[in-house]
């Protein structure tokens, strides 16, 4: 932990917790990076291709709300995922209108080999002890569920209506 002091509420705790883990992600970009670098892709590129999939496609409003930008910026990312063969236009099967963004398979097999190399643990990782590798491990996957159990109970809730 960065600061001497340590904080006194829990959420305070669990704000340095969070700058930490992300300054750890921060940090340990320069071992992810070669993975993009490979193939020619940007960290938008890496991200677009990770929230594409082959069958059901998404319209462009939903990418760019999804990635957090307009409309003009998910065009520009997707223009270049399309001219690299990794994800095309498609006509949407419920309204010609609309075009759906999916991947090809080119694009499956370097979001997997992209997705496999940023997989590979960061060395300050492997470098802890087994007792503490395996503590972090059990806090993670219990904030995994925490963050899921959401989306978990809507999804549970449109399989029932």
């Amino acid at each position: 932990m960065k600061s001497e002091r340590r904080p006194t509420s829990k959420s305070a705790l669990a704000g340095q917790a969070w700058r930490d883990l992300f300054e750890f992600f921060i940090a340990t970009r320069k071992e992810r990076d070669p993975a993009l670098a490979k193939y020619g892709l940007t960290p938008n590129d890496g991200k677009a291709l990770w929230s594409l999939d082959t069958q059901a496609g998404k319209t462009m409003g939903t990418l760019a709300a999804e990635w957090t930008c307009d409309a003009s910026n998910a065009t520009w990312i997707v223009d270049r995922l399309e001219k690299r063969g990794l994800a095309e236009r498609r006509p949407s099967p419920t309204d010609r209108r609309v075009k759906m963004v999916a991947l090809t398979p080119l694009g499956v097999k370097t979001r997997d080999a992209v997705m496999a190399a940023f997989h590979e643990p960061p060395e300050a990782l492997l470098a802890l002890p087994r007792e503490e590798l395996e503590a972090f491990h059990g806090v993670v996957a219990h904030l995994m569920e925490i963050a899921t159990e959401p989306n978990r109970r809507a999804a549970a809730s449109e399989r029932l209506a």
